[in-house]
């Protein structure tokens, strides 16, 4: 049995070969080369049909950076928690009290009268009260005064309902009352601090600051820190160093109070032709597009291209401009920002643009990286036929 085998001819089979092969790659096997991501002309050329899944192809221009920058705000602690909301600590139940009662001489239902050297009553003495805890009903007992609702009050209120009640049974009776044990009005501290406490509010309307000296400091560098606090249902943060270059952020607490310290909680994703692929963290005041660059490596000279800088991101309803552009029922749309780096105007956009958490910036792969593997598989194709054809052509002569 003879096996088949191929004839080539010497001179004038390789080209004709080489160039066969390459129409053949070029008419249907170009999609299959290995890539990171879609091409910039793929994502410009199919913006119609990304328009109609709701997505957004924008190019990166001054107006378009300066809408963006003119609807960028950070929701700051003295327009969210007006300081005008602040409310004084009041009395609740498991909050300990301690009254004491004084009366006119001559006294006629608490204190005892001191007689001077004459025998004759010089003043009254306070009757002190033993200390109460409010019990879980809000009220305390007070003799010939009964039983009285304080939960929700604060102690000058207490001390003048109990002046009510004993007006018509003491003489002339002045109260004095003060909070000895505080059980309900406090602020939580949680997260980056070198101590999670509890901080008891005081009438001296302790603020943020006073919160997070008490917890012991933080563990991470200030740039690196965001504060979030959670009052009833408003939830808000602001990084750090904002709230330390402005006294007005340093706000007075609350009880009930949630203070939540954040390290680093913001990133962006790099993908694509850049030096590293990887998910970056960025400090909490936040950074620009160049300076995202810069961390992702930059630009990969070998395969990037310069006009294919991408931004995807979730977009707020509110920061597109185009009313013709139907916007996403949840509130987000999903949006591709492109900057073409090859106009030296470009740079400046990049240092205007805010990046964003959860952003992804991608870089596309030009032109001349596509037509290289091309060739680089062409070539490892057609190697193995050029060596065949050289031996067939050696041996024949």
């Amino acid at each position: 049995m003879h096996r088949p085998f191929l004839i080539f001819p010497r001179q004038t089979a390789l080209p004709s070969l080489v160039l066969l092969l390459a129409a053949f790659l070029l008419s249907g096997c170009v999609n299959f080369l290995p890539n990171s991501g879609p091409s910039a002309k793929a994502i410009q050329q199919n913006t119609p049909q990304l328009l109609s899944n709701n997505i957004r192809v924008v190019e990166l221009t001054p107006p378009v950076v300066r809408f963006l920058l003119s609807k960028q705000s950070t929701p700051l602690f003295s327009n969210k928690f007006p300081t005008g909301d602040y409310n004084s600590p009041v009395l609740g139940a498991g909050d300990s009290i301690e009254v004491s009662v004084f009366e006119a001489p001559p006294s006629s239902l608490f204190a005892a009268t001191t007689p001077d050297v004459r025998g004759l009553s010089s003043g009254s003495r306070p009757t002190t009260l033993p200390e109460q805890v409010i019990n879980a009903e809000g009220t305390i007992t007070i003799p010939f005064a009964g039983e009285l609702s304080v939960a929700g009050l604060r102690v000058r209120d207490v001390q003048e309902q109990i002046a009510l009640q004993l007006k018509d049974k003491a003489n002339q009776p002045q109260i004095l009352a003060r909070q000895t044990r505080n059980a309900t009005a406090h602020v939580t501290v949680i997260g980056e601090v070198n101590a999670s406490i509890r901080m008891p509010l005081t009438a001296a309307r302790e603020r943020l600051m006073d919160a997070l000296a008490a917890a012991g400091g933080l563990r991470q560098q200030v740039s690196k820190i965001t504060i979030q606090i959670t009052r009833g249902s408003a939830v808000h943060a602001l990084p750090l160093e904002t709230i330390v270059a402005d006294p007005k952020q340093n706000i007075p607490l609350q009880p009930g109070d949630l203070i939540t310290v954040l390290s680093q909680p913001l990133s962006f994703t790099a993908l694509g032709a850049t030096g590293k692929n990887e998910e970056i963290n960025f400090e909490a005041k936040g950074i620009n597009l160049a300076q995202a660059l810069a961390r992702a490596g930059g630009l990969a000279d070998s395969r990037s291209h310069s006009k294919g800088v991408f931004i995807f991101r979730f977009e707020d309803n509110s920061q597109i401009d185009s009313p013709q552009q139907a916007k996403s029922k949840s509130g987000k749309t999903p949006v591709i920002y492109n900057l073409n780096l090859s106009d030296p105007g470009s740079f400046f956009l990049a240092k205007s643009f805010p990046m964003k958490d959860g952003d992804t910036l991608y870089i596309s792969n030009a032109p001349a990286a596509e037509l290289q593997k091309f060739m680089n598989i062409v070539a490892t194709v057609a190697y193995p036929i050029m060596s065949v054809t050289t031996t067939s052509a050696a041996l024949g002569q």
